[in-house]
């Protein structure tokens, strides 16, 4: 990621014609805000004095006490590519301070640099993620509203004319790579209007700032192509839904901590306590990584997505995967996660489950390398394999009970994000949906 000084930033919104900069940030139910200002305030967000009202933020502050300050990042500085030749549009990622100058304790960014100083006092140096965010296409009405009409009838790895993304897609790649990204992969998904993006993988707070900037990019790019772009975790009843795979390795001191050439799979002491500490708290974790009504449609059998708690190295079924890259690649794939998660409280409650496998040397349970989705559900237990939570109530009900996951999140984020997500699914579960009447206004 390329270093920015002060200096920097002032000369290259000269020399780009730069004409307002977005200073964006990220709430707690994971949505991107910004506050837009003219080049002439420029210098001013630079010295961090640039103020916003955090009230008006979910899950930020009370009325009365509002301000808060804007920390802009200067290494996240980019000029969008498709904005105005006029007057070209820049943005830089923030932290959010407090008035006196202290990190917000609502900021999801600040929060997970948190836990990242409890990785570091442990003695590791880095916490690397490379993200697979999936998205599904859909066409725009005249009116410009998203329809459930699909764009393709594509299928995994298919090419054109059957994937009729592709353009979308590749002008999505083109664009990302003007922006900085290291584009590993694009290919259609298994679903029809299902697409998957790889990029190259970095430090979790980096990593995180690009699966952000991502969401924007597609949908932008998207909408320029007559479509709709989608992280719901499940649209569509009967086909795959979006996922976003999340490939985790510690570092310490420039080698890969995870990677042990004499273990087991090659795998150190510390990557078998990472993936316990992962196991243990997973269905605790499932409401931060899985946060909306609509995550629990993914997380059933049948469709890739994992449901129950295990690992392998061998098949696709667990929560866990352990892919076969070995060395610097080595990893901890945790297939679970879906795209419409707030990315920085995500990796907050991941490397918190692992840390404390490691700090406590938990022992994972034994690899499952048969197919879990046709185990009896007696087999199951024999295993000791475990389900995910089936709902979101009953994944909150899990994270209130579990102290390292609450702690993972703060005080300030946890009770914000509870309230929030209570109120979700207490509207869910008070609506009529269509299903009920088509099933019963008959019968009764």
């Amino acid at each position: 990621m390329a270093k920015f000084t002060k200096a920097d930033i002032q000369r290259l919104a000269q020399e780009e014609n730069v004409k307002f900069i977005r200073l964006q940030f990220t709430d707690i139910l994971g949505t991107i805000k910004n506050v837009e200002i003219p080049i002439s305030q420029l210098e001013k967000a630079l010295d961090n004095k640039m103020m916003f009202d955090g009230s008006s933020i979910e899950g930020f502050v009370r009325i009365e006490e509002s301000d808060m300050r804007l920390h802009p990042d200067l290494d996240t500085w980019v000029v969008f590519p498709w904005t105005a030749e006029k007057g070209k549009v820049a943005r830089l990622i923030c932290d959010i301070y407090t008035p006196d100058d202290k990190p917000f304790a609502g900021d999801p960014r600040n929060n997970l640099k948190r836990v990242l100083a409890e990785m570091k006092e442990l003695g590791f140096t880095n916490f690397n993620l490379g993200p697979e965010p999936e998205f599904f296409l859909f066409k725009l009405d005249q009116k410009g509203e998203p329809t459930l009409e699909l764009n393709d009838q594509g299928g995994y790895f298919d090419l054109a004319p059957t994937d009729l993304g592709e353009n979308c897609r590749r002008d999505i790649v083109l664009e990302l790579e003007e922006m900085g990204f290291e584009i590993e992969a694009s290919h259609h998904e298994v679903a029809p209007g299902q697409h998957e993006i790889d990029f190259k993988y970095a430090d979790a707070v980096t990593a995180c700032d690009q699966i952000q900037t991502f969401k924007l990019v597609v949908k932008t790019i998207a909408r320029k192509h007559g479509l709709h772009a989608t992280f719901m975790p499940k649209p569509l009843f009967g086909v795959n839904g979006s996922g976003m795979h999340c490939n985790l390795s510690l570092f310490k001191d420039g080698k890969n901590a995870f990677f042990e050439p004499t273990g087991d799979l090659e795998l150190s002491d510390t990557a078998r306590q990472f993936i316990a500490g992962i196991l243990k708290h997973a269905p605790s974790f499932t409401a931060v990584t899985n946060p909306t009504v609509n995550s629990f449609k993914r997380l059933v059998p049948g469709y890739e997505a994992p449901c129950y708690v295990a690992w392998s190295a061998q098949n696709r079924s667990p929560l866990i995967r352990i892919p076969a890259s070995r060395g610097m690649s080595t990893r901890v794939e945790v297939r679970s996660v879906d795209p419409a998660a707030n990315p920085y409280l995500a990796l907050a409650v991941l490397l918190k489950a692992g840390l404390d496998g490691i700090k406590n040397n938990l022992t994972p349970p034994a690899a499952v390398d048969r197919n879990i989705y046709v185990m009896s559900k007696e087999e199951r237990i024999e295993e000791g394999i475990i389900d995910l939570p089936a709902t979101l109530a009953q994944a909150l009900d899990q994270l209130k009970t579990n102290e390292t996951m609450v702690a993972a999140l703060g005080e300030h984020i946890f009770e914000h994000f509870v309230e929030a997500k209570e109120i979700e699914w207490d509207m869910f579960r008070t609506v009529v949906h269509p299903w009920e009447r088509e099933q019963y206004m008959s019968m009764y």
